[in-house]
């Protein structure tokens, strides 16, 4: 059987915790930030883990992550 390929956009965009959760960056933070409240700006700062439903699906798109 051939190997599965990974999705290229998942690769760039997710990392796998050692415990099996998919970290991300927060969204809304390309542009625009003049209208965005210093309060979102700063919670939306470094990473966030998705939720057990986005979980699942990006973990399809990356066969071999752990």
């Amino acid at each position: 059987m051939p190997k599965m390929k990974t999705k290229s956009s998942a690769k760039k965009r997710f990392k796998v915790t050692a415990t099996g959760k998919i970290k991300s960056a927060q969204a809304g933070k390309r542009h625009g930030m003049i209208k965005r409240t210093t309060k979102f700006i700063r919670d939306a700062r470094g990473t966030m883990v998705l939720s057990d439903p986005d979980t699942k699906i990006v973990k399809t798109y990356m066969p071999y992550a752990r």
